[in-house]
């Protein structure tokens, strides 16, 4: 899997080799380097329904309160 950010922190994961969807293809996201040894069933079933599985920072902190 290759795991991308963009300036806001928001994160995009998609299949090794697969381009940036068309959903996220607005703002500039960038490679992280850091390897992905493992995944949550959300973000595994994600990727075999859509092919990708994108998450905005803001999400994280409204499910917390």
């Amino acid at each position: 899997m290759d795991v991308y950010l963009n300036t806001r922190r928001d994160l995009l994961v998609v299949k090794k080799g697969c381009p940036i969807p068309a959903a996220a293809a607005l703002g500039k996201w960038r490679k992280s380097k850091k390897r992905v040894a493992k995944v949550s069933g959300e973000i595994r079933s994600a990727l075999e329904r859509q092919g990708y599985y994108m998450r905005k920072l803001r999400d994280v902190h409204r499910s917390r309160d």
